[in-house]
């Protein structure tokens, strides 16, 4: 008994020198911090399920840990003790006992393994494959990790629900969804965010980083999704279609926006009057009407316009543009309205009925001025004179009575006139013909 009490007195575990200790991998070194959530929750759940271990210290060592509670020494029967092998207990002693050093940096290790393993940094080695795909690990818990990309393992459970996970990295961001926890904030504005990859991906809307490019264009984009639809304007792909009518987008906002026009779906509203609508972009124009806005202005006459598309119809009084053209004749006009007009001239189209004589025309301007012979109306008054007429263009002529305005000239023999039937009359005694009097 003795001898086995001296032998428990003496005897301590070499945790450094001996070969066969030193492929023990019991704690993880303090070089092993920096490595990806997966690898240190993997090694840490191994290093837990590892057997405390039975060590036996010299009576001059028990400074290291303390007396007893009554401040005696513990007696050699007691000094056994089980200590888990824990990571606050691993870098106590092995910070003591670093004595495999680096040859490229300024590092140390305990155990020669960790030396061998940050090694590997340096010289880039990667000595354990998966079978599966032939990826390359530098250390076999890697390999371990990555090999549930294979087989679908998902050994993290969420306590709050059913959803598992491969890695302990995926269910701590997954338990951020429950907790509501954003430990990420942005030091420009402050916003929060539960992963440090959306701290990172919206950082760049302060920096202004695109980092990624068309491969057919000059055009950047911050972020991969924004790249993605970009490359859908050169391919043509229209992805999403409507379920109603067969209509494909691009985008899956504009199929939402489109689809509104089967549901009759309005959720913009006005706030000044009970109008709703289906496109915030239409809403933004109603609101000019109540606030007058023109922000759109020629640069030719300065005409000030609430809407873009009425400035481009605009500039074509400059331009002389008519892009619309008559499918029947060669005539040509400037706004789709003139358009719709002369084509009752092909088709005979009368759409505007009188509702005292019945007389149909082919414009709402046309009645107006017809109705007018029903209520013997003359709302045009001649300011020399007091005369008053029934339409601006009657009005227009009596005031040439008075300017003695001639703008109707004869291209034969240069006479003028103040209204263009009396140069009507005047050119056919020129040619010599009769002009029938109805």
């Amino acid at each position: 008994m003795a001898s086995v009490k001296e032998s428990s007195q003496t005897l301590r575990l070499n945790i450094i020198t001996k070969d066969i200790e030193e492929e023990v991998k019991i704690w993880e070194c303090d070089d092993y911090a920096e490595e990806s959530p997966e690898m240190a929750s993997v090694k840490m759940a191994d290093s837990t399920q590892t057997l405390g271990l039975n060590v036996t210290f010299k009576e001059e060592e028990k400074d290291d840990f303390g007396e007893s509670d009554h401040g005696e020494t513990p007696k050699s029967s007691d000094q056994v003790e089980t200590f888990p092998a824990s990571v606050k207990q691993h870098r106590k002693v092995s910070k003591a006992k670093r004595s495999h050093h680096c040859p490229h940096c300024e590092k140390s290790f305990p155990f020669l393994s960790y030396l061998e393993r940050h090694v590997r940094k340096h010289s880039g080695e990667k000595p354990y494959s998966c079978s599966d795909c032939g990826m390359s690990f530098s250390q076999l818990s890697g390999l371990n990790v990555h090999q549930r990309t294979h087989t679908g393992e998902k050994p993290h459970h969420c306590p709050h629900c059913e959803e598992s996970f491969p890695f302990p990295s995926y269910l701590e961001r997954h338990l951020r969804k429950h907790s509501g926890e954003k430990p990420y904030s942005c030091s420009v504005c402050g916003m929060s965010f539960s992963q440090r990859s959306g701290l990172n991906v919206h950082q760049r809307s302060h920096t202004g980083e695109k980092p990624h490019h068309c491969p057919h264009c000059e055009e950047s984009f911050p972020f991969p999704s924004y790249l993605e639809r970009h490359l859908r304007k050169h391919s043509g792909e229209k992805p999403y279609s409507c379920s109603d009518c067969g209509m494909s987008f691009s985008q899956l906002s504009g199929l939402n926006v489109h689809q509104r026009t089967h549901t009759g779906e309005k959720p913009h509203h006005c706030p000044q009057c009970k109008e709703s609508f289906p496109f915030p972009s239409y809403l933004e124009r109603h609101l000019r009407k109540h606030s007058g806005e023109k922000p759109y202005s020629c640069s030719v006459c300065g005409m000030s316009f609430s809407q873009l598309s009425g400035l481009n119809v605009h500039q074509r009084t400059h331009t002389g543009e008519k892009p619309h053209r008559c499918p029947h004749c060669e005539k040509s006009f400037p706004f789709p309205s003139y358009l719709e007009i002369h084509l009752r001239k092909h088709s005979g189209e009368k759409p505007y009925s009188c509702s005292d004589c019945g007389k149909c025309f082919t414009t709402s301007s046309h009645l107006t001025s017809h109705r007018i012979t029903h209520t013997g109306e003359k709302p045009y008054s001649c300011s020399d004179c007091g005369k008053s007429f029934p339409f601006p263009s009657y009005l227009e002529r009596h005031l040439r009575k008075h300017s003695g305005e001639k703008p109707y000239c004869c291209s034969d023999c240069g006479k003028c006139f103040t209204t263009s039937r009396n140069l009507t009359l005047h050119q056919s005694a020129h040619r010599g013909e009769a002009l029938l009097m109805i």
